[in-house]
């Protein structure tokens, strides 16, 4: 939808006041009564139907009386009330030309009092384009039902997030100014999306920075997981600026090394098509960051250190859990090599996690949940498995690998069945008599010659 911002200086106070309390009304409400919004806007001289009936004909709300007369925020309706609400804190004053669509998103200029032009990104999470939200992002985490207005919150605050950490450590990010509802405010960019870029006059130098900055986001414990050339700025001096953040996972996400080889192999395949660039004679040196190679000279995803400073756990990045922080720390400062001196406390350590994953699978009802539960104890088992065979005690390698098949077991058959306990018992078809019918009669003369 289009946003058109003359229609925002005509609405009037009361306008803004019944739009609040349909979005106030939408928390636990996917369609809100006409009586609830009456009773949540309470205008002095009442007039909220005619209020209802303004707003819905500006295609700022949209109605439905399917199940009952009730009402719900469009898109538009909820762009108008985040830029009302920054309007009045002195963020900006003017709303310009868009700049930029995205699946997700679309990125209008808006201007300050003294002339300052900034970059304004309003999520729109659901379009057609891209609706495999539960599965490709994280924002629901453990929930099953959502609103796409909510979902698109939670993007504009997780980016903002983002955005607000990697500029304070020295990252090329954009300045992130506010954030409201669906709406993120940062500075905007002096250049050029690099998809847009035809010839460079340094591209090994460029490729050398845009490779470090992979390297340093993973150091810092976090991955981009779309880092390619449309979510990258440069400027007529070449020099490099990120974007677009919501989609970040931690180093401990448990497709991390996945995530981490494709965002190098986007940079790799853009400067090989874009600049026939070879990159066989690689350095070890990238970007001022010793990192290993593989024989491509792609950097190695195991061989990055960690830095001393964890965005991933500061942020609560996709992936990284509090069960997994102090285990994180152990394998960071070597603490797992230590543990793999004793047999017994290594098998004390899986056996330990995958207790406590089983009682929080039967706390929680979701399958996902379950499923992801079993993925990390299998792992931390084999994990485990894989330190005791380094001891070379055969004996109690196969004693704890058959206890660690058994309670795996266990968790397994928990989660199987937590996961069918959500399903509604199928009734019998033999409760169901067609009346009327052979069967129904036949019964009825079997009664009745019972009662004889």
């Amino acid at each position: 939808m289009k946003l058109d911002v003359n229609m925002l200086r005509y609405l009037s106070k009361e306008d803004f006041r019944v739009l609040t309390a349909v979005e106030m009304g939408m928390r636990n409400h996917e369609i809100v009564p006409c009586e609830l919004v009456e009773r949540i806007a309470s205008l002095k001289h009442g007039g909220t139907y005619k209020v209802l009936k303004n707003l819905l004909k500006h295609k700022l709300l949209h109605h439905d009386s399917s199940k009952y007369d009730g009402f719900r925020l469009t898109y538009l309706g909820y762009d108008f009330l985040a830029i009302k609400t920054l309007v009045n804190r002195g963020v900006f004053a003017s709303v310009g030309r868009q700049i930029g669509v995205g699946k997700e998103s679309d990125i209008f200029e808006v201007a300050t009092e003294d002339g300052t032009v900034m970059a304004m990104k309003l999520h729109r999470l659901g379009r057609v384009s891209f609706r495999a939200v539960k599965s490709k992002r994280d924002y629901l985490k453990h929930r099953s039902s959502f609103s796409w207005l909510y979902l698109s919150r939670l993007a504009a605050l997780k980016e903002f997030a983002f955005m607000k950490a990697l500029e304070e450590h020295g990252f090329p990010v954009p300045n992130a100014v506010d954030c409201n509802r669906h709406c993120v405010i940062m500075s905007l960019v002096q250049g050029y999306p690099f998809v847009q870029v035809k010839q460079l006059q340094n591209p090994e130098v460029v490729f050398e920075t845009i490779i470090g900055l992979v390297v340093r986001l993973a150091e810092h414990g976090l991955i981009h997981c779309d880092f390619n050339e449309f979510n990258i700025m440069i400027d007529d001096d070449e020099r490099v600026t990120m974007i677009d953040f919501p989609q970040m996972v931690s180093v401990s996400h448990h497709n991390a090394q996945m995530y981490f080889d494709r965002d190098v192999e986007c940079v790799f395949k853009f400067f090989r098509k874009r600049f026939n660039m070879s990159f066989q004679e690689c350095t070890d040196d990238i970007d001022g960051t010793e990192v290993d190679t593989d024989a491509s000279g792609r950097p190695c995803f195991s061989s990055i250190a960690k830095d001393a400073v964890f965005l991933d756990k500061e942020l609560a990045a996709s992936g990284f859990t509090k069960k997994d922080q102090e285990v994180v720390e152990k394998f960071i400062e070597g603490g797992l090599e230590k543990d793999a001196s004793s047999d017994d406390e290594g098998t004390g350590d899986g056996a330990h996690i995958s207790e406590e994953d089983a009682s929080s699978d039967d706390e929680d009802s979701d399958g996902a949940t379950h499923i992801s539960v079993l993925n990390e104890a299998n792992i931390k088992g084999v994990d485990s498995l894989h330190l005791l065979d380094q001891e070379g005690d055969d004996e109690a390698a196969n004693d704890n690998d058959a206890e660690l098949e058994k309670r795996l077991s266990k968790v397994r058959r928990r989660a199987v069945t937590a996961a069918r306990g959500r399903r509604k018992n199928l009734a019998s078809r033999n409760t169901y008599k067609d009346k009327g019918g052979r069967s129904s009669q036949s019964s009825k003369v079997q009664s009745q010659l019972g009662n004889w």
